[in-house]
């Protein structure tokens, strides 16, 4: 990837991780799911750190995932630590 579609890339991926972040803020949910979509979002940020195109590949998944309302099993039931 060249620099300049890299640094596309870094903008469009910070674009959507805030407004991933906004909709994760405003949804009506138990403050547990909210805290474990959080953590998620996280984990995409960070990874964008180390390769960029897959964490635009999640960022992506996760957010047709909270557009329908279709959250991981752990995220349903307000877990964060991976428990069940």
């Amino acid at each position: 990837m060249d620099r300049d579609s890299q640094l596309e890339l870094y903008g469009i991926v910070a674009d959507r991780l805030k407004e991933a972040h906004a909709k994760v803020r405003t949804l009506q949910v138990p403050e547990g799911v909210r805290m474990a979509l959080t953590r998620k979002l996280l984990v995409i940020t960070a990874a964008a750190k180390h390769d960029l195109t897959d964490a635009a590949r999640r960022l992506e998944q996760f957010m047709i995932e909270l557009d329908s309302e279709r959250f991981s099993a752990d995220a349903d039931q307000g877990r964060t630590d991976g428990t069940h």
